[in-house]
């Protein structure tokens, strides 16, 4: 770690179990903050979507502009920050994301007007891209490197936890209260979990503990573990910025992913929008319970994926497998109409999705292991990730209905 990093041993260290290795509360703890943080943060979006169309009387295409600005603005603020985690460590950085993802969720239920609509929108951008992938990512990379797969699976588990909850929640609070009720409240769920989790539990790096990653020894002392396909020697292997970006396995993993990850933002967004129209499941109620098979789905294809597959297997070729399995998922939503129907696709849509987000993440670390500069490479690829996701939400809210049957996504269908 950079000796420029302040040291944080969290309170909890002192009261938790030693028998059992800290990197697993550091894990938990991380899928705690992902519930709220993800979950309003991101999931939010698209239990914003219909609401703010029907009380303000804007159409699909305005606020999915603000949508398509939100990852627009993340992936920039991801990029930005990156380097700054790579000197100072992710506390500071993730403080300020959980902060001002509770204040601009809040803001939503008060927008009156289009600009500030989108004014909160990349201020609840900003806040993402602070407080997700890169920092999260930059924690577990240091804390596990055998068991890394198994940990990242269970803390991701907290990204789809809040999709199964937080969106049926969220839906059911503006019901009651509209935005004005349903946004304040999802913000203030945000600052009371995350930011005692953080700074109670979260410690970013073992070393600061005395401890090693996986709870063994260094890179000459670690217990090696034959079943994990990790090279030590490239793990402990310090990449610079450019040496990093000028690898073909960099741009393979931005390009392939900044695909795959811009179809899914998109139908993830537009889905509860989606299932509502008439032909479809045609409620809120319905279309939240459908969002949450797909994260049910997600839930448990990752748990098992992580669990016992993918620190095993080649996660290139489980790429691959996940990626087809999406794109005909995707193609199965836009054929179906029965209610059960509509649900199985939803569950195997939920079986791609979750484990897509975490094999991205497998993959950067397997390549550019613990390096210092590691989270600032991560956060390379965030604005093209970002891009594609941004083109595509504002592509999928302004798409015509004819175009829509030519395309493999739900939400194109509007």
């Amino acid at each position: 770690m950079n000796a420029s990093r302040a040291s944080h041993v969290p309170p909890a260290a002192k009261v938790l179990p030693g028998r059992v290795f800290y990197g697993w509360y550091v894990t938990l703890a991380c899928g705690l903050m992902m519930w709220v943080t993800v979950g309003v943060g991101y999931y939010g979006l698209s239990t914003f979507l219909r609401p703010l169309q029907d009380e303000h009387g804007w159409s699909a295409g305005v606020v999915s502009g603000a949508t398509g600005l939100y990852f627009t603005v993340s992936g920039v603020s991801a990029f930005i920050v990156g380097p700054f985690i790579d000197r100072r460590g992710p506390i500071r950085v993730m403080t300020v994301g959980i902060l001002l993802t509770a204040l601009s969720a809040a803001a939503v239920g008060f927008v009156q007007s289009i600009w500030q609509l989108y004014a909160v929108y990349s201020c609840m951008a900003l806040a993402f891209g602070m407080g997700a992938a890169v920092a999260t990512g930059s924690i577990m990379s240091r804390w596990f490197i055998h068991h890394r797969a198994k940990a990242i699976s269970i803390s991701s588990t907290g990204v789809s936890l809040g999709g199964a909850t937080l969106v049926p929640l969220g839906t059911w609070l503006i019901g009651e209260g509209g935005l004005r009720l349903g946004a304040p409240v999802l913000g203030a769920l945000v600052a009371a979990v995350a930011l005692p989790v953080l700074y109670l539990v979260v410690s970013p790096d073992p070393a600061e503990m005395g401890l090693q990653a996986d709870g063994h020894g260094g890179p000459d002392g670690v217990r090696l573990e034959h079943r994990s396909r990790v090279r030590l020697e490239t793990q402990y292997r310090t990449w610079t910025r450019r040496e990093a970006v000028s690898t073909w396995s960099f741009w393979a993993i931005l390009i392939g992913f900044a695909f795959a990850l811009a179809t899914q933002t998109a139908v993830l967004i537009h889905q509860l929008s989606f299932l509502q129209e008439p032909g479809k499941l045609g409620s809120s109620s319905t279309a939240a319970l459908a969002v949450t098979t797909t994260t049910i789905g997600s839930i448990v294809a990752r748990l098992v994926v992580g669990q016992f597959f993918a620190d095993k297997a080649d996660k290139r070729l489980m790429t691959v497998v996940l990626f087809v399995g999406q794109a005909a998922a995707v193609f199965l939503y836009t054929m179906v109409s029965g209610t059960f129907a509509i649900y199985g696709v939803a569950m195997l849509f939920g079986f791609t999705i979750g484990n897509v987000y975490m094999m991205q993440s497998l993959l950067t670390a397997e390549i550019f292991g613990m390096s210092p500069s590691a989270p600032s490479t991560a956060s390379w690829l965030s604005p093209a990730r970002s891009a594609a996701a941004s083109a595509s939400c504002s592509w999928a809210g302004r798409a015509t209905r004819p175009t829509a049957t030519r395309c493999l996504s739900p939400c194109w269908r509007r």
